[in-house]
């Protein structure tokens, strides 16, 4: 089951519309950045793409199956750094999702390639913790609400 888009936003996180940023990667344009494909892998997780996800991975690190059925239910992303060379690029990201009634976060430091033009996922290294937004905070599920007035 593929989740719904809010057409007006991107999963992202980019403030971008979904059809002006993550969905003609989905749909197959190259990405220019490792930070880009790492918003559109993102994207296709909130999505359940994982087609897309397998394409972006590299061949020598890439599984042979990808089951996003359990897959916790993503919100937000918050990309810390980036940068490329050549082509070899990296990006710093924090992953926010629901887990039951709390928040948790997934943080890595994800390398990437570039080969015959396209970039691709090569592997992280990963943490992940509870994660606890205050009460004026945005909250984390995207909806620009403060947290006490949405998810609290």
């Amino acid at each position: 089951m593929v989740a719904e888009v809010n057409p007006e936003r991107c999963p992202c996180g980019s403030g971008e519309s979904y059809s002006a940023c993550c969905q003609p990667y989905h749909q197959g344009k190259p990405v220019p950045t490792p930070e880009a494909l790492m918003r559109s892998r993102f994207s296709a997780f909130v999505l359940k793409l994982s087609d897309y996800l397998k394409s972006t991975w590299h061949s020598t690190t890439r599984p042979l199956q990808m089951d996003l059925t359990d897959s916790p239910r993503w919100t937000s992303l918050q990309i810390l750094s980036s940068g490329d060379s050549a082509d070899e690029g990296n990006v710093h990201f924090r992953a926010i999702y629901r887990a039951g009634s709390g928040w948790g976060y997934l943080e890595e430091k994800s390398a990437f390639v570039r080969e015959d033009g396209r970039w691709y996922y090569v592997s992280g290294d990963t943490s992940e913790g509870g994660f606890k937004p205050g009460r004026n905070e945005p909250c984390p599920c995207g909806s620009g609400k403060k947290h006490k007035a949405c998810c609290l």
